[in-house]
Formats: C-alpha cells, structure tokens, sequence
C-alpha cells in the first residue's frame, strides 16, 4: 500500500487516480481510461454495503402504474437515473 502523500497511479495507462469515499468504501477511479480500482478492505465493505442495500428494498422493483394516454398529455420531465445496486450507484 501506497503512503497518504503519494499520489495512485493507474496500472494501466499511468495516469494519477482519483479517489472518492462512498459510505465506507473509498473508490480510486482512473480519469484518462475509466478504470476502477479498491483497496482489499473495500471489497469487503463493499460487500457488506451491497447486501444491506438490498436488504432495505422491497422484495421486488419500485415500478409507478402507467397513466392512460391521452391526447392533452405533454412529456413527463426527464428523471435522474436510479440505481438497481449499491454497486451500481457508485457509476452513477
């Protein structure tokens, strides 16, 4: 493991990570060619996060009744994507 001054490189391409905290997981992304990258303790936190991100859902998805079309209707405004998994919220 790298000392908290040095600075993470992408093993990759080279380019320096950049690092984010999500809950307990801190999460280094490559900004030049998208990597993802955890430290071994992440991936268990990350786990954990899963499985209790699930845990407090419904058994199934959250789905609205679709209206019934009229003529008078106009588009709804665009919503901002949600996540099927805690995993996924990471890249949204």
């Amino acid at each position: 493991m790298t000392e908290a001054t040095d600075a993470m490189t992408c093993p990759k391409c080279h380019a320096e990570l950049a690092s984010r905290s999500v809950g307990d997981v801190t999460v280094h992304q490559c900004p030049r060619c998208s990597g993802i990258f955890l430290e071994r303790a992440d991936l268990w936190n990350l786990v954990d996060a899963e499985n209790d991100w699930h845990a407090s859902r419904d058994a199934g998805p959250v789905t609205q009744p679709l209206p019934r079309i009229t003529a008078d209707m106009i588009a709804p405004p665009p919503s901002a994507p949600k996540a099927r998994s805690y995993v996924e919220s990471l890249f949204l």
